[in-house]
């Protein structure tokens, strides 16, 4: 029987692999509560690569954290944004693979094939639930196709990769569009689906770029009323795909960098409960920058190594955003110098990095950059990791409210 993805899933980033207990314990006052929402412990292989570790030591901790806590509900480890080169050292630890084909998009190939099997594109589409009856033309769609099918056809080339190794209906399949510049409207992204239904792909979960930016570690910056309009669109387009093309009744939409989007998640959940409809949302390093104010707030020796890494994520600023510039907004201006951190007590740093909007010492930039900044703290090796046990319970409490309170409480509750 092949593995079906809930309704409601989390995916949670655990960079240091310390935390699957206290994210798992957010998951599971959800479930006292009467919704199911899964873990999804995702870690990208360029995160493995910074950090120095193995896919397999993602699994150990997801697996100890489910046994000692007895959760008897299924939960998952994902092989974030893999691609054909990389995909191979998370085959033997992985059941949920996150397949980037960004790079692919826009390598033009001949569509008329594609535009030829498929007549019923053409025409009056009136599936969207907001944006009413749409005339799509057969240009339309060639463009659309001619742009997509590249990615898609090497999504298909991953996934059998995949198949391959671990068999037919082990593993979910999820397709990443949203590392690219321009986001999919609604009607691409139901000519992506069906050529992925074409591609004999079952994705059970897809992550278009949506409008707007999703910054790491902070609010999701853009039109809410737009994005809302999108949303509801790309849910409606979802289900006419699975209605019509075969596709997995469990698709859902993919959120990526989805975690500190407050202002989108009341949104979202009248989407979903309008629809009736599923969602992943990924997340990566919201949870190191708890165990940052986890150590900030136990003071000491975690307050001096918080102050360290800020110190040292500041001296090379440009090295650590370069790869995430398209996806942080830091004003340098707004960024306290080394020597002012130092000054500061334990409130002060954790009220700068804590994501409370309410807090006027709140600090977006400062908490950018130490979101990118986990290279820092994999370079401290144990004397980093140490402190993560010393101040586990501190560190612990951050992680459980700041994945239930701020984030599955407003979506899903």
């Amino acid at each position: 029987m092949a593995i079906l993805l809930p309704r409601y899933t989390f995916g949670v980033g655990d960079r240091f692999a310390h935390q699957a207990e206290a994210q798992l314990k957010a998951c599971m006052m959800a479930a006292e509560q009467g919704v199911e929402v899964v873990p999804v412990w995702n870690k990208s292989n360029r995160e493995h690569t910074i950090i120095g570790s193995e896919p397999m030591s993602v699994r150990h901790a997801a697996d100890a954290a489910v046994h000692k806590l007895h959760w008897h509900k299924p939960y998952f480890c994902d092989a974030d944004h893999i691609n054909f080169e990389t995909v191979d050292r998370f085959i033997g630890a992985c059941d949920f693979y996150t397949i980037d084909v960004a790079d692919w998009i826009g390598k033009t190939v001949d569509a008329s094939l594609f535009v030829a099997e498929h007549p019923e594109l053409i025409g009056e589409l009136s599936i969207l639930d907001v944006s009413g009856t749409m005339t799509i033309t057969k240009d339309f769609v060639a463009q659309v196709a001619g742009k997509y099918l590249a990615a898609v056809t090497e999504a298909g080339r991953i996934y059998r990769k995949i198949e391959t190794a671990k068999g037919e209906g082990n593993f979910v399949t999820e397709v990443s569009m949203d590392e690219t510049d321009y986001p999919q409207t609604p009607v691409e992204l139901l000519i992506i689906l069906v050529a992925i239904a074409d591609e004999g792909i079952p994705i059970q979960t897809i992550a278009p770029k949506f409008t707007g930016r999703f910054n790491k570690g902070v609010d999701y910056v853009g039109d809410v009323a737009k994005f809302t309009e999108e949303f509801s669109d790309d849910i409606a387009a979802i289900a006419y795909a699975v209605k019509n093309y075969g596709l997995p009744s469990t698709l859902k939409l993919s959120v990526h960098s989805g975690s500190d989007k407050f202002s989108i998640y009341e949104p979202m959940k009248r989407m979903l409960h309008k629809f009736d409809a599923g969602v992943h949302i990924k997340t990566a390093g919201t949870n190191w920058l708890e165990e940052l104010i986890g150590l900030a707030e136990g003071g000491g020796e975690g307050l001096t190594m918080a102050k360290e890494i800020y110190a040292d994520s500041y001296a090379h600023e440009a090295e650590l955003c370069k790869p995430y510039a398209t996806v942080i907004d830091i004003d340098p201006a707004k960024l306290p110098t080394p020597e002012t951190v130092n000054g500061w007590s334990s409130s002060q740093y954790v009220n700068a990095l804590r994501h409370d909007q309410k807090c006027p010492e709140f600090n977006p930039s400062l908490r950018q950059l130490l979101h990118v900044g986990f290279k820092i703290a994999a370079k401290k090796g144990n004397s980093y990791l140490d402190l993560l046990d010393e101040y586990k319970v501190d560190i612990s409490r951050n992680v459980t409210a700041n994945l239930f309170e701020r984030h599955i409480k407003p979506l899903f509750l």
